[in-house]
Formats: structure tokens, C-alpha cells, sequence
């Protein structure tokens, strides 16, 4: 039978590619890797390419069924060529493609030597895209006829793909700069709470904000940030909570949220007489937060900012 399938892959007409690749998830993990060694990639490929849905679809479970528990066949994946054509689909018209290439990037991400060459390749950038894209008129609903809207496990899927890569620190500055924060802040403001993806979201923003300044800044002025964190601690789970809190607290409570704080004293958006009103309250937060332990000076850090911006015309 593997024999065959190669062959049809190889030699076969449109519907004999499909039937085999199709079969191919049949296949035992010792033929799938001797599939993959003999060059199976490339038909496939070359289906991925196609501008036909079936080729499309049956290419792409049969690369996940090659890439399942395979770290070698992860590897000979991306060396086959199939991230180009993994990219272009991202951008198609098709719901159930754009999800089966989200998932597909998730598990091939998942591979220490993929995680580079996935993030050069601007999948980064395309996975933010299709995110912020569901929640862009700020109501967490995808209005936009021109984009497609994808369902909840392929949201789930794309945040993970995007935090397989954050484990690399050479990617942390991509990720950060690629819309990241903006499109977690989103779906952390908008998404229904406690829930799974929310979880997700802020796992991943915990992890973005910690590389650097410039996300833990961007967070900082971002309308509805902190508001966002709060009503978590309130609504979320335990894990979502300790997530939340970690943003701007827990065991590095007082350094991160005095942070946020003196960006926020520094912005130049007040008043002289209200900035300095502003300035001196900012410094009895921080002051109130040096005397607490590190267990509560997260949540007392969020839930004072959230009160210290209730005043300003765009909540943080």
C-alpha cells in the first residue's frame, strides 16, 4: 500500500493525489516516516499550491498526519518547501483551509528547529492579522465581509502557534513588534470571561510584556489595558487571574507595576495643575504597593490603576 500511494501521489491524476493522500492518514508512524524520508513532501506541496479546495484539503490533512508526534518529519516538512504554500493559505478564501493551515502552523511550530525559519517567513505578522481582523471593530465580532471569520479552536490554534514561537527569545522582538499586544488586548477586553482563549491571551501578553519596554509600554497606553486586567481578576479563572496579575505583578510585583506607573506619570496628556494632582496620587500607589508583599501588590497595583484612570477620557 505505501508503495501505491507514492506512486499515485507521484504519477496519479487529480483524483488518484487525492485519494492518496487522503490514505496516507491511514498509514502506520513507521510508514509516515518512510513516506516522508522518500520524499512524499513534494506531491503534497505541490497539491498545497493547487486551486483546487479537495487537493488543498486532503494536502493538508496529510501533512498534519505526517507532522503528528514526528519531530523529524516536522523538520523535513519545512526543508520540503511546504511553508510558502502554508502561507498563501493562509490568505485564501476558505474558512476550513485558513483553519487546518493555522493548525498545521501550530504543530510544525512546535519543533525547536522549525521555530526560526516559521518567523522569518512572516507567519508571525499573518497570524496577528487574522486575529485582530475578528476583533477590529472593537466588539469582538468579525463584521468585515471582506475577511473570513474563523472559529474558536482555530483562534486557540493561532495563539498557540504564536506562543511556540515566543519560547525562542530570538523571536520575542518580532513578536512584539508585529501587532502582538494590540490583538491580545482585543481579545482580552472583548472575549467573554472566564474563557479559554482569554486564558490563552494573557499567558501570551505575560510572556510579550516581559521581553521588553516597548510592549510593557504599548500595554501601558493602550486604551482599556488595565481595565481589561481588572475585570479579569474579578471574572476569570484561577489561571487567567494569575496570568492577569502577573502582567503587572505577583513575584515581580512591585517592579513591573511601578512600571506601568511611571509611564503613566509621564504621560503628557494632563494639565499642569492635574498632572501634578495625578503625580502625587501615582506616588501614594507606589508607596501603598512598597509596604504590601508581592502576593497582593499585583492585585492591588491593577485595581488602584483601574480607579486612578477612571477619570481620564480613555481608560487604561
Amino acid at each position: 500500500m505505501e508503495e501505491l500511494l507514492l506512486q499515485n501521489l507521484v504519477t496519479g491524476d487529480a483524483e488518484a493525489q487525492i485519494r492518496a493522500a487522503t490514505q496516507l492518514g491511514n498509514l502506520s508512524s513507521k510508514q509516515r516516516h518512510s513516506l516522508a524520508e522518500r520524499g512524499v513532501m513534494l506531491p503534497l506541496i505541490s497539491m498545497l499550491h493547487s486551486h483546487d479546495f479537495e487537493a488543498n484539503e486532503a494536502a493538508l490533512l496529510a501533512v498534519l498526519s505526517l507532522a503528528f508526534v514526528s519531530e523529524r518529519n516536522k523538520r523535513l516538512i519545512l526543508k520540503s518547501g511546504a511553508l510558502p504554500a502554508l502561507l498563501s493559505l493562509l490568505q485564501c478564501r476558505s474558512e476550513v483551509l485558513m483553519e487546518l493551515t493555522i493548525t498545521a502552523l501550530m504543530i510544525l511550530s512546535s519543533c525547536k528547529a522549525n521555530k526560526l525559519s516559521i518567523a522569518s517567513s512572516g507567519a508571525i505578522e499573518q497570524i496577528v492579522d487574522i486575529l485582530s481582523g475578528e476583533y477590529a471593530n472593537g466588539t469582538g465580532m468579525n463584521t468585515n465581509k471582506d475577511t473570513i471569520t474563523i472559529s474558536m479552536q482555530a483562534r486557540l490554534d493561532a495563539i498557540a502557534t504564536l506562543h511556540n514561537l515566543s519560547t525562542c527569545h530570538h523571536i520575542m522582538p518580532s513578536l512584539a513588534s508585529s501587532g502582538a499586544v494590540f490583538s491580545l488586548l482585543q481579545i482580552i477586553r472583548f472575549c467573554e470571561k472566564p474563557s479559554q482563549l482569554v486564558e490563552k491571551a494573557i499567558a501570551l501578553l505575560d510572556d510579550v510584556v516581559s521581553s521588553s519596554q516597548i510592549p510593557l509600554k504599548e500595554t501601558a497606553s493602550s486604551c482599556g489595558a488595565i481595565g481589561a486586567l481588572v475585570e479579569t481578576l474579578e471574572e476569570g479563572s484561577m489561571e487567567s487571574k494569575e496570568h492577569a496579575l502577573t502582567v503587572d505583578g505577583t513575584w515581580r510585583a512591585k517592579t513591573m507595576a511601578e512600571e506601568l506607573l511611571l509611564l503613566l506619570r509621564d504621560r503628557s496628556s494632563y494639565g499642569p495643575r492635574n498632572q501634578q494632582s495625578r503625580n502625587e496620587v501615582i506616588e501614594q500607589i507606589m508607596q501603598e504597593i512598597d509596604a504590601e508583599g508581592e502576593d497582593v501588590a499585583g492585585s492591588t497595583a491593577l485595581r488602584l490603576l483601574a480607579k486612578l484612570s477612571s477619570s481620564n477620557q480613555c481608560n487604561l
